[in-house]
């Protein structure tokens, strides 16, 4: 279990991002691996079971790359999925007491040791620029927004107003000290609600010319994907604008781009399928149907 080998030879850009992902099985024998920098912390998550040996080999190397590469003090956090709730430890260095990451010039608040999601994922961050590269002066629909990474992006891109919706109101508090931080709050709404109890007020608020839906593949009471994506499609042409578009997002390996086309063509004819965007360079599939699938849907004029 050679970590060390796959890991940069110069110290990375002090901005958010992944210097090793495993989960994409481009790397026999680490494929429960994945190692963030989230600076001034190293974030080394295992989604799988790890024998004391081979944990004590893996802290070891990482430690070794972060002496040949930096001068600064190594912190490094291990977080182990293997286990449910997840298991999260500060194993040397310190955390600042708040604790924000750049990505793309835009300030984000993480939160390490709390939870099992820290408030970025990294992996969408082609996502987010794609965003904000198209959300000039559009009215935006953020679902699912957990910090409301996108919604930043869109601001950040000139849109004229973003309401985020998530069932989560301590995400979205989040979400507001991350628009405040970066001077991006005018013009931004926030919704801690029930997705399926909010399509009437959502509708009153539209329509939007740009409706993002990123939710989690598999969560109790929020959110599955199987059961509930296709309810979500049925009734998102009624939020998307003629001529509109929507940025349809899933995250299940076991679920494909194929299933996903399906229900949209089944639910929501209205929508005409545009592009799959590329996951970033940093995120190796061997299967690209198993990664992350971010889908771009146009809504043609009437």
């Amino acid at each position: 279990m050679n970590l060390l080998q796959h890991l940069p030879g110069a110290c990375p850009d002090p901005v958010a991002q992944r210097l090793f992902h495993g989960r994409g099985h481009c790397f026999p024998g680490l494929e429960t691996l994945t190692l963030d920098y989230l600076p001034p912390a190293l974030l080394l998550t295992q989604f799988g079971p790890l024998s004391d040996e081979q944990v004590t080999a893996l802290r070891q190397q990482v430690a070794q790359w972060w002496q040949s590469v930096s001068e600064a003090p190594l912190t490094l956090v291990w977080q182990d999925r293997s286990v449910s709730p997840a298991n999260t430890e500060l194993l040397s260095g310190s955390l600042p007491l708040s604790h924000w990451i750049t990505e793309a010039g835009l300030d984000f608040e993480v939160t390490l040791m709390k939870g099992q999601n820290h408030g970025l994922f990294l992996d969408m961050a082609a996502g987010r620029q794609w965003v904000r590269e198209h959300s000039t002066d559009k009215r935006v629909l953020n679902l699912f927004a957990y910090t409301c990474g996108f919604s930043l992006a869109a601001k950040a891109g000139g849109a004229a107003s973003v309401v985020n919706l998530d069932m989560s109101a301590p995400s979205l508090s989040q979400g507001k000290r991350n628009h405040a931080r970066n001077g991006l709050g005018e013009g931004v709404r926030y919704l801690a609600h029930d997705l399926f109890k909010t399509f009437g007020k959502l509708k009153k608020l539209g329509p939007y010319d740009l409706v993002i839906v990123d939710p989690p593949s598999f969560q109790q009471g929020s959110f599955i994907a199987t059961k509930d994506y296709p309810r979500l499609l049925r009734r998102l042409a009624d939020l998307v604008a003629p001529g509109g578009e929507a940025l349809l997002c899933l995250n299940a390996p076991e679920l494909s781009l194929a299933y996903l086309q399906q229900q949209v063509a089944e639910c929501a004819p209205e929508l005409t399928f545009v592009e799959r965007l590329a996951n970033p360079a940093s995120f190796p599939e061997q299967n690209p149907d198993k990664g992350l699938k971010v889908l771009r849907y146009q809504r043609l004029s009437e």
